[in-house]
């Protein structure tokens, strides 16, 4: 039994994710994280490694994540390829029957979504090239030559060069749109196509059915007498009242084919020449009419470019209210979390920044110079013969505010869960505390400090005033110590991306844009 899942499923996938993030009901985050790539891998940054999809590995990715960014309804849009016109470049034009046995003579895709029958001009106006100067002499088009730029409701030339092509303006990108959602490879797609005022009157002008070219693939021979215009020329198949008028040319071949009106209803079509009184000649000429989607070009939007990649952007921006984002140390891993859940709850998490890794607030002499090597191992005695282990995320020397993280390594197993053989602080996980039980203190040592420094056990809260200036520490502190603000291992991450490590700094924000193809 043979069968296939068309594209058409593949655009409702795209849209159902889209109305997924776009409602209170679901939440999604992007994160940032594994700052210690070139322990994993020595040459990560030149070959990042291929994220594995595991239960296994979806543990890890949460135990190296360092912080979130919640994506809001505003920050997704549906995309398309991006085909950027260009003078002398020729594109494929709309056709309704590209197959593996009919491919598209530009682009060679075997589908109409994997072609290149559309373009993004200089003013961010988006067509469809409904002819790219298709004749039998150049039937794999010719170099379009007239950047479109029109907003005309109905299909026309872009300029006076005669190359061919027609075109059919569908919408313009707002401009709103364009940091957010244009990429290198990709243009976003209004997600509102249905209900927009803004593309009302291309969505209006849509007739289902309705035809709008001919194409000339075989030219006949002996049609009658040169030079003769046949108008009215009736287009027959499932719909009605198209007509178009046909110019033979001087050898009595036809020269061109115009439709004169487009009629409704067609989902397959001839053009009946008998009826249109043009002598059928030694050769009878081939005259192929192009069928529009469903609806008519430009009703649906969503069909007639294939919707089926979603676009997600992200900021990662520094933050004096909320110092989630760390700088002076690496990230090497971004992805998406759907539905995490708040540290401590069974509420989803809501915060528009999130922590994910442990904090400790320092005091002691020195603690406003000290220096904590990133990614260096730190501890905490906790109780006699037990010891907190954790490994250095950044340091603030202004507030003594010291993020850590603890993977599996620091309690006896290695990066896939394997026991390690008589492993230095045992098989437990154990978390720094400001309550250490006897035999043991708040003193931290490690991460190439050599300060004594112990942890604020009388400070709690979520900013401090030093000499006079308020600090916000992004964390709500107890006792010193503060928690993650998402629970590890909740939700789940729907999308990895290992990438060359990349060292933030105090000025510095990266913009995201996560490509989902459906």
């Amino acid at each position: 039994m043979a069968a296939i899942i068309t594209d058409q499923i593949r655009i409702l996938s795209a849209r159902n994710f889209l109305a997924g993030v776009t409602t209170t009901t679901n939440s999604y985050y992007s994160f940032m994280g594994l700052p210690n790539s070139s322990d994993i891998q020595s040459d990560w940054d030149n070959n990042p490694p291929s994220p594995i999809d595991s239960f296994n590995d979806e543990n890890n990715f949460w135990e190296t994540i360092i912080a979130l960014k919640k994506i809001s309804s505003g920050d997704v849009k549906l995309v398309v390829p991006k085909n950027t016109w260009n003078s002398g470049n020729t594109y494929d034009m709309y056709r309704h029957d590209y197959s593996v046995s009919n491919t598209a003579p530009v682009s060679g895709a075997t589908s109409l979504y994997g072609a290149s029958y559309f373009v993004l001009n200089s003013d961010y106006k988006v067509y469809i090239c409904l002819q790219n100067g298709n004749t039998p002499e150049t039937p794999n088009g010719s170099p379009s030559l007239d950047e479109p730029k029109f907003t005309d409701l109905e299909p026309r030339t872009a300029g006076s060069s005669g190359d061919g092509y027609i075109w059919k303006y569908l919408y313009t990108i707002n401009p709103s749109d364009i940091v957010k959602f244009d990429s290198t490879n990709y243009i976003p797609v209004p997600d509102d196509w249905e209900t927009s005022s803004t593309n009302s009157a291309v969505r209006d002008n849509a007739v289902d059915g309705s035809i709008k070219t001919v194409v000339v693939s075989n030219r006949g021979t002996s049609l009658g007498s040169a030079g003769v215009v046949y108008t009215k020329v009736p287009i027959n198949g499932d719909g009605t009242g198209a007509e178009c008028t046909v110019t033979i040319n001087n050898d009595s071949q036809v020269d061109s084919v115009v439709v004169s009106n487009q009629g409704s209803g067609y989902t397959y079509a001839n053009v009946d020449i008998v009826a249109g009184g043009i002598p059928t000649g030694t050769t009878r000429p081939v005259l192929e009419v192009m069928i529009p989607p469903q609806g008519g070009h430009g009703f649906n939007i969503f069909r007639e470019l294939g919707t089926r990649n979603i676009l997600l952007y992200s900021r990662f921006e520094n933050d004096n209210q909320n110092p989630d984002f760390i700088t002076g140390n690496q990230i090497a891993r971004i992805g998406l979390i759907e539905n995490p859940k708040a540290f401590g709850s069974v509420s989803g998490l809501t915060l528009d920044k999130a922590s994910a890794v442990q904090a400790l607030r320092l005091t002691g002499i020195g603690y406003s110079s000290a220096t904590f090597e990133a990614d260096s191992f730190i501890t905490q005695n906790i109780s006699t013969g037990t010891t907190a282990v954790g490994k250095v995320v950044n340091y603030d020397q202004a507030t003594g505010v010291l993020k850590i993280w603890q993977d599996r390594s620091m309690s006896g197993f290695n990066t896939v869960g394997v026991a390690i053989t008589n492993p230095e602080f045992g098989f437990v996980r154990n978390k720094f505390t400001a309550s250490p039980g006897s035999g043991g203190s708040l003193r931290v040592y490690g991460g190439g400090v050599v300060e004594e420094l112990t942890i604020n056990d009388t400070f709690t809260g979520v900013s401090t005033v030093i000499n006079n200036r308020t600090y916000y520490l992004g964390q709500s502190f107890v006792n010193g110590i503060a928690s993650p603000e998402v629970a590890k291992d909740s939700g789940s991450i729907i999308y990895v991306d290992n990438r060359p490590s990349v060292t933030r700094s105090v000025n510095q924000k990266e913009d995201i844009k996560v490509i989902l193809q459906f």
